[in-house]
C-alpha cells in the first residue's frame, strides 16, 4: 500500500515524542520516522538539511525541546540553542523541502498578569529564560517560513517521561501526603490528547484539504486549575487516600519566576479546526486509564 504521508518526529524519546510512537500504529496509511536528539539534533543547522534531504518528509513534528525550566536559568545558551535557534533552522529546511512544520510552544511566553484567558494576539512577556527561549523559537520559525502550526500549550503531562502527574502520584504513595501551591493557575494538558489532535489536524489539513489557517494556536484541555486542584484530581482518579495541603508559592521558592495565571483561550483552535477539546479533569482520567492499560501500575 502506498503511504499517504511521510511524517518525521524529532525529540521522539521525550514525553510528547513518545506519544507519537505510541499512536503511530493507529495510522498504517502513514509512514512515521522517529528521531532522538542524537539522531537529529535540530540545534545543529546542517543536520536539519541533511535529514530533510534524505527523508523528504511531508510533515515534521518538532517534539524536541529543552524543558527544564529551573536549569534554564543557569543554562541560557543551551536553552536558546534548542528552543530558540533550532526551530528556526528546522523551519528553514522545511520550507526549502516543502514540508509542513508543527511545533509545540508554551504558556510561559506570557507574564501571568492578565485576569482572563490569553489569546494568540495578546502581548508576550516571558518571566523566565525557558519562556524567552520558547518565544525566540516561535519568532525564528515565523521569520523562516509561513507554512507552520505553532501550538502553545500548558502544564503538559502524561504516562511517559518526568512530569507533575507522575511526580504527585509517586510522592502520594511514598509520603502519604502532598503539599502543593494554590496560587498558580492554568490548564493541565494530557500529552496523548495533544498528540492525537495534532495527527487529526494533519489529516484535516493535508488529506481532507480543509482551509485551516497556518499560524499560532492555543491548545489545552478546557477549564482551569491550580497545581493544588491538579494534584487533588490526580490523587482522586488513582484512588489514593492521602491529604493534599494547599500553600502559597512563597512556600516553594524557585529560581525561575512562573506566571501566576496563564490560562490560554482555545477559541481560535476550535473555530478554525473544528476539533473539540475535553476538560482537564477528563484528561487526568484518560491518563490514569491509559497508564493502567499500559501496565505501568
Amino acid at each position: 500500500m502506498k503511504k499517504q504521508l511521510r511524517i518525521a518526529v524529532t525529540g521522539s524519546n521525550g514525553q510528547l515524542g513518545n506519544e507519537f510512537r505510541f499512536l503511530a500504529p493507529r495510522f498504517p496509511e502513514w509512514e512515521f520516522h522517529f528521531f532522538t536528539k542524537t539522531e537529529w539534533d535540530i540545534a545543529i543547522e546542517s543536520l536539519n538539511e541533511d535529514r530533510m534531504n534524505t527523508l523528504k518528509p511531508d510533515v515534521v513534528i518538532n517534539a524536541a525541546a529543552y524543558t527544564n525550566v529551573e536549569r534554564a536559568e543557569d543554562e541560557r545558551e543551551n536553552a536558546m540553542l534548542t528552543n530558540g535557534h533550532g526551530p528556526g533552522y528546522l523551519a528553514h529546511a522545511c520550507k526549502k523541502h516543502g514540508a509542513l512544520l508543527i511545533h509545540v510552544s508554551t504558556d510561559y511566553v506570557f507574564d501571568g498578569q492578565k485576569k482572563e484567558a490569553y489569546t494568540e494576539d495578546d502581548d508576550v512577556r516571558p518571566l523566565n529564560v525557558y519562556g524567552e527561549s520558547k518565544l525566540a523559537g516561535e519568532r525564528t520559525i515565523d521569520s523562516e517560513s509561513n507554512r507552520y502550526f505553532i501550538l502553545r500549550t500548558s502544564w503538559l503531562y502524561g504516562t511517559f517521561g518526568h512530569n507533575f502527574y507522575k511526580t504527585m502520584k509517586r510522592l502520594a504513595i511514598e509520603k502519604g501526603q502532598l503539599t502543593v501551591v494554590l496560587d498558580q493557575v492554568a490548564s493541565p494538558t494530557y500529552s496523548r490528547l495533544l498528540a492525537e489532535d495534532i495527527l487529526q489536524l494533519i489529516r484535516l489539513k493535508l488529506i481532507d484539504h480543509k482551509p485551516i489557517e497556518y499560524g499560532i494556536y492555543h491548545y489545552t484541555q478546557t477549564g482551569e486549575a491550580s497545581w493544588f486542584d491538579f494534584a487533588k484530581e490526580i490523587v482522586d482518579v488513582n484512588h489514593l487516600q492521602v491529604p493534599v495541603e494547599a500553600v502559597s508559592s512563597e512556600r516553594f521558592p524557585t529560581k525561575a519566576k512562573r506566571p501566576m495565571y496563564s490560562k490560554l483561550s482555545t477559541e481560535r483552535w476550535v473555530k478554525n479546526t473544528g476539533i473539540q477539546l475535553r476538560s482537564w479533569q477528563e484528561g487526568v482520567q484518560c491518563c490514569a486509564n491509559d497508564e493502567r492499560n499500559q501496565g505501568e501500575i
